[in-house]
């Protein structure tokens, strides 16, 4: 029997972050992490307090640091023999999404040997990966209770998905002191990709009454809370419940996926270097409209909890576009995400996708097909 609702990995919600590292540490037994990390977080005042802490405990680690926006396949490989190398019995993976799918590429990569890039082409990860320990610095990804990473094919730019259940994550700690700093920018891209997760789990094929329930109330978190953290930062309330939300939108992507929203985003990002979270912002609204006329009734609830009202004889694509224009005007003008237009992305070039989008792997969880037609209409809404 295949359960639609499964969740392996222990949540700490701590404003503490070396405290609860270290008695993690003690309670395993781990004696050496491999910290994987942005470079740029090794300035920030927590994560110093963090290594003089383990210094002070006469923890030994090492530190990965070259981790980059969609991660190439060489950055999870080297770190990799990074861990084998130093004889490391565990991996702490500190900061956004790709620094969490990289430790969780680490960590498949050291426990079962070849290269990330076997996984991707059907190595199967029979059991359990122990030892990673995600520590999220954004409230988007939900990478730290995600069974899911994508990596990037160095010679193809593509995105690399590798899902297993073995490879979730240990341990994970949300600080919301970690994001009290993110730029406005990113605070908005990423809460609008959490967003994008729990919509679109919510009306995947995967979906479930209990999953159903869970992005009801992620995206019910994200409309209340994500316009607090953006226009104050340093609201611990607002970005403790957003790093919330993200998380349980990880944990929602283990079982109800997400779909054709993500499939242009992860077509797209990397061809024309829109950040992830952005790029599910802009492929939602039409997403929206043409998920309605099969899912009414989930696409008017999401209405409801934007803040829309609609006509009482409403018809099925009438609530698409109404729930679709009520989700650009809080992305828009509540939020404030960069337009599109600025990023000057050529309209022809952008139509040339088609086809990768109706064959990206996670289109198939739409409840509606997904073919050249339809494609095209969302590339032409996109933005």
């Amino acid at each position: 029997m295949e359960y639609r609702l499964e969740q392996k990995v222990k949540v700490v919600v701590s404003r503490e972050l070396s405290k609860s590292i270290l008695e993690i540490l003690a309670d395993r037994k781990y004696a050496k992490p491999l910290i994987v990390i942005d470079k740029f977080l090794l300035e920030t005042p927590e994560i110093k307090k963090l290594l003089a802490s383990l210094e002070a405990q006469k923890i030994d680690f090492v530190i990965h640091d070259e981790v980059v926006p969609d991660p190439p396949t060489s950055v999870v490989d080297h770190g990799a023999q990074i861990f084998n190398d130093n004889n490391c019995d565990c991996v702490i993976g500190i900061g956004g999404g790709s620094s969490i799918d990289s430790a969780r590429g680490i960590n498949i990569v050291r426990t079962f040997g070849g290269k990330i890039s076997d996984y991707a082409n059907g190595k199967e990860i029979t059991e359990r990966c122990p030892g990673l320990i995600a520590v999220p610095t954004t409230s988007g990804t939900g990478s730290e209770l995600s069974n899911a990473l994508i990596v990037s094919d160095e010679t193809t730019h593509e995105k690399l998905a590798i899902l297993s259940n073995n490879a979730v994550s240990e341990f994970a700690i949300l600080d919301p002191v970690l994001v009290a700093t993110l730029p406005q920018s990113m605070t908005i891209a990423t809460g609008l990709d959490t967003f994008a997760h729990a919509a679109e789990g919510y009306t995947s094929n995967l979906s479930t009454p209990v999953l159903d329930a869970i992005c009801e109330k992620i995206m019910y978190l994200v409309v209340k809370y994500l316009p607090k953290a953006v226009a104050n930062g340093e609201d611990l309330e607002a970005r403790q419940e957003m790093m919330v939300a993200a998380a349980l939108g990880g944990w929602v992507l283990n079982n109800s996926g997400t779909h054709v929203g993500h499939s242009q985003a992860h077509v797209l990002g990397p061809i024309y270097k829109i950040p992830h979270g952005m790029a599910c912002a802009y492929a939602m609204p039409g997403t929206l409209e043409y998920t309605a006329p099969v899912k009414p009734k989930k696409i008017r609830e999401i209405g409801y909890i934007l803040g829309a009202s609609f006509p009482e004889d409403a018809t099925d694509l009438e609530i698409g576009q109404v729930t679709a224009e009520k989700f650009k005007d809080f992305r828009d003008n509540v939020l404030g995400l960069r337009p599109f237009a600025d990023l000057e992305v050529d309209h022809d070039d952008l139509m040339t996708n088609v086809s990768k989008v109706v064959n990206e792997r996670f289109a198939g969880n739409a409840p509606m097909e997904i073919d050249d037609k339809l494609a095209g209409i969302l590339l032409e809404m996109f933005g």
